[in-house]
């Protein structure tokens, strides 16, 4: 990963999971906890792909094990966000730009049913049945809930920071100056003027040979008389 990718990845995870833990998570809503990291996560994935989705959900998913008031083992949740990470990062597409927030909601609530599931089942394996006693299907219909409402709050704009951070100031110079010279080309401004001019020379030059050949055939005809 690169450098800017890695000091915005760091920045927004810690930004969300301060934000969840301090604020959201005292709202005491009915349910589920809006889960502001997951949705940093996916807004990153879009963008950066499956191996960096993974990479920074493997991160935010162990800080959020570490971070007050985690009670459960860590690296449960890192392993439930490497794993939407990586699948988020699978419907990037090839210029890293979402046309339609039809994909981008799919996934949202593909990703918080199954964080939700995967959540749960990672914890039946070490023992933890709290998923039981709140009810699983109260919370999967909580955090489709929302993270909905959420979701076109953060998403679009932790793709636009993620896309502004990762572009290339010389490769867009670059790409600028290709632009202008195309435009130059197909305008009739750069290579149109240099056509006329040779056209125009070859003009002069065609004339000069024809009154060269003139000038010939008088003193051929000067000769013979």
């Amino acid at each position: 990963m690169r450098f800017n990718r890695i000091l915005l990845s760091t920045t927004l995870v810690v930004v969300a999971l301060v934000l969840q833990v301090s604020v959201l998570a005292r709202l005491h809503l009915p349910g589920a906890v809006p889960d502001l990291v997951l949705l940093t996560v996916l807004g990153l994935a879009f963008v950066y792909g499956h191996v960096s989705g993974a990479l920074i959900g493997f991160g935010a998913g162990l800080l959020a094990d570490l971070a007050p008031p985690a009670d459960h083992a860590a690296g449960r949740y890192a392993l439930v966000l490497c794993v939407i990470g990586y699948l988020a990062g699978l419907t990037k597409p090839e210029n890293g730009q979402v046309r339609s927030a039809t994909g981008p909601m799919v996934m949202v609530v593909a990703a918080a049913i199954g964080s939700t599931l995967l959540y749960a089942g990672v914890g039946a394996l070490v023992g933890d049945t709290g998923a039981r006693h709140v009810g699983l299907a109260s919370l999967i219909l909580t955090a489709v809930i929302y993270d909905l409402l959420l979701a076109p709050f953060t998403v679009p704009l932790i793709m636009a920071l993620a896309r502004r951070a990762d572009s290339d100031p010389v490769a867009e110079s670059t790409g600028a100056g290709s632009d202008v010279s195309t435009g130059w080309a197909t305008g009739g401004t750069g290579l149109t003027i240099g056509s006329q001019r040779g056209s125009l020379r070859g003009g002069l030059r065609t004339r000069a040979a024809r009154s060269r050949a003139a000038r010939a055939a008088r003193i051929k005809g000067v000769k013979r008389l």
